[in-house]
């Protein structure tokens, strides 16, 4: 089997997809630097990664010559740095980078070293972002497929897809309702919940945590729901799943927090940032504790982060996006690996 470089070399008409990628990623800079934004680099290897407890990371060790070494790491998002930016008075900004995600296994929809779009909206909150979101994919529509389209249709995979707007928006509160008939006080119940899945069917022992009752629910009978016609923000999450948003001040039980799916892709994460530092500080304790319980790699806190925030950061939202998926999308492949020059498959084939 070729590799894609000899594919290419072989048929420049493969060259396409590709060259639909860089439109995206020259649409995606045109569009932030034209409504304000600043374009930042942030590092990529570090002494401590997000805590993120779900997420397992790539660890090396830096050494110099002068005989001192550490331990370093790849970032699995630019998250925290760019945040440091927002504190140092940079405003609005964003970074289109690698980021690095280990132990997620092959599929259609991942690789181990991706491109990420991240930006923060200063001063902003979610619904900016999803405003931004909107106006992002349009011009990107404009870049790739000309004209000025008011429909905006996306055809992908047989399917057409509208990017006009509004969106759909439907909280995570509606959407348990209407696809799983799930009510609010059911969803937010440790018991509650776990007893509502064994009744549907689930798979049920004396373990089972609500978390892992709530993402069979969300991943089997709610995402296939999403972005099924146009894009879809499934936004206000439980405040368990708040990571590193803010709670809401209407009903804390829930967090300004939202991801957007269209087409069977989960395309980005997006939060008004929590702006507390000793909140910040509690939840990444915790976080860094999961993930000594879950078995993944150990490490201390970003203490620097947290310094960052007891100095003030300015009301903010932000997101981080996939590029590599959206490129799939654009120019209509079935997988990431089609917009991938050399993907992880190439490199290192499964054995």
């Amino acid at each position: 089997m070729m590799n894609t470089w000899q594919s290419l070399k072989k048929s420049k008409e493969l060259l396409q997809p590709f060259l639909i990628r860089e439109k995206v990623i020259d649409s995606c800079r045109a569009y932030l630097k034209e409504n304000n934004f600043h374009e930042v680099e942030t590092p990529k290897l570090l002494p401590q990664p997000s805590t993120e407890p779900f997420l397992e990371v790539f660890e090396t060790t830096l050494s110099f010559a002068e005989g001192d070494s550490h331990r370093a790491f790849l970032p699995s998002s630019p998250e925290f740095a760019l945040k440091k930016l927002l504190v140092a008075g940079m405003g609005s900004c964003f970074e289109i980078c690698k980021s690095f995600r280990n132990g997620e296994g092959r599929s259609s929809r991942h690789n181990p070293e991706f491109t990420i779009l991240e930006w923060y909206h200063t001063p902003g909150d979610y619904t900016d972002v999803m405003n931004d979101v909107e106006g992002l994919f349009q011009s990107i529509h404009r870049a790739v497929f000309g004209g000025n389209d008011k429909l905006f249709t996306l055809p992908y995979q047989g399917k057409e897809y509208s990017l006009a707007t509004p969106w759909e928006r439907i909280s995570v509160a509606e959407a348990f309702k209407k696809y799983a008939d799930i009510d609010t006080d059911t969803l937010l119940s440790d018991k509650g919940l776990v007893k509502k899945a064994h009744e549907k069917g689930y798979a049920i022992s004396s373990g089972t945590t609500w978390e892992q009752v709530y993402n069979q629910i969300l991943f089997n009978e709610i995402e296939p729901y999403l972005g099924v016609h146009t894009p879809t923000f499934l936004y206000d999450y439980p405040v368990s799943q708040a990571a590193l948003s803010k709670k809401k001040v209407s009903d804390p039980r829930f967090a300004e927090r939202f991801e957007v799916f269209l087409a069977g892709f989960e395309l980005g994460n997006a939060f008004s940032e929590l702006t507390d530092w000793k909140e910040q500080e509690a939840r990444c304790l915790a976080d860094l504790e999961e993930r000594k319980w879950l078995g993944k790699t150990q490490y201390g806190m970003d203490a620097d982060f947290i310094e960052a925030l007891k100095s003030g950061m300015p009301p903010s939202g932000g997101i981080a996006m996939g590029l590599d998926r959206i490129a799939a999308l654009f120019a209509n492949v079935p997988a990431i690996q089609d917009v991938l020059f050399f993907p992880i498959d190439e490199l290192f084939p499964h054995t």
